[in-house]
């Protein structure tokens, strides 16, 4: 008897410790937004969702300085209350195994490290979210059926290596996605590659903090950028090469963000009239650390059609991260 209650008590211990290892976080963002949009001679009022979503995110320690984790992420519309993706966890479902010394080992759906490193922040009023979202920007990649690795820091410096296999997909594809960043202090420079059948892009960005000042900007040269493959057309169109450029612009004063970006893409090379130009202008006052208020009026002039048109907002927004 005394040997069973000694037995229930270690096995007892051994659980509180393994719960007492791991750590599971609750996080999300709700952001919406009133507008007055305009586009291809329409207008209308709008309650506009901007990238919301709730996660889970969780590890656990296994010791000898081995990590596990996971990660996943369902986004949906606070107009509607509708998921915003084809996949409940379109965002991201990903498990991992990671080691300080050695890097991690990750596996499932994310989104791409190229596009992190490069376009993410830089329109940085409201990220890359919603109407005023870069829409010149050459996302190549695929985020499913992901193999990824990456590395630890080292010196300033962490490098990111993604292959999307192949099932299920045009022409039995596979999607390459590299990416390297760099900080220093006030300095951020990141650089990304993707490869998906016959489209490909590079990118490289900086970003530059001085005291109130932030200033960054990325430069893209792709090719199909925005001809890539897809199971309903695994052969699109050879459109050519184009370049892209984005420069940004933020005061902090108090509570208060003042906030510019300008971003310009050229005719692809065997597509005449694709050129484009899209600038943001915005105020941002945060009411807490995860509350804010915020207004911007962002323009794309899209004369070839290939960007979805002409199109223009006048918005007034709230975002709570939790």
């Amino acid at each position: 008897m005394q040997r069973s209650i000694f037995l229930a008590a270690l096995a007892a211990l051994a659980t509180t410790s393994a719960y007492a290892q791991s750590s599971v976080t609750v996080y999300g963002r709700l952001n919406a937004s009133v507008e007055r949009q305009k586009g291809d001679g329409d207008s209308l009022w709008a309650l506009q969702n901007s990238a919301s979503r709730i996660g889970f995110k969780g590890s656990e320690d296994l010791g000898g300085g081995l990590t596990a984790g996971f990660q996943i992420e369902h986004g949906f519309n606070v107009d509607s209350g509708t998921q915003s993706q084809t996949a409940f966890w379109a965002r991201q479902s990903e498990v991992n195994l990671g080691s300080k010394t050695l890097g991690t080992l990750r596996l499932g759906t994310m989104t791409s490290e190229a596009y992190y490193a490069t376009a993410d922040y830089v329109s940085l009023h409201n990220h890359d979210t919603g109407t005023s979202a870069d829409a010149l920007y050459a996302y190549v990649g695929r985020n499913t059926n992901k193999v990824a690795y990456r590395s630890p820091t080292i010196a300033g410096f962490t490098a990111d290596a993604a292959v999307s296999l192949n099932e299920a997909q045009a022409a039995g594809e596979r999607s390459h996605d590299l990416a390297l960043n760099y900080s220093a202090g006030p300095l951020h420079i990141g650089a990304g590659y993707e490869k998906f059948g016959h489209s490909n892009q590079f990118a490289v960005s900086a970003l530059y903090e001085m005291g109130a000042f932030t200033f960054g900007g990325y430069l893209q040269r792709d090719k199909n950028g925005f001809s890539t493959p897809s199971n309903t057309n695994p052969a699109p169109a050879d459109i050519g090469s184009r370049t892209t450029w984005r420069l940004s612009g933020m005061y902090a004063v108090g509570a208060g963000e003042i906030h510019a970006n300008i971003g310009r893409a050229g005719d692809y090379s065997k597509l005449a009239n694709t050129d484009a130009t899209q600038w943001t202008v915005a105020y941002n006052h945060n009411l807490s650390k995860r509350t804010k208020v915020y207004t911007f009026y962002t323009k794309i002039r899209d004369d070839g059609g290939v960007y979805g048109g002409d199109f223009s907002s006048l918005a007034l927004g709230l975002r709570h991260n939790f």
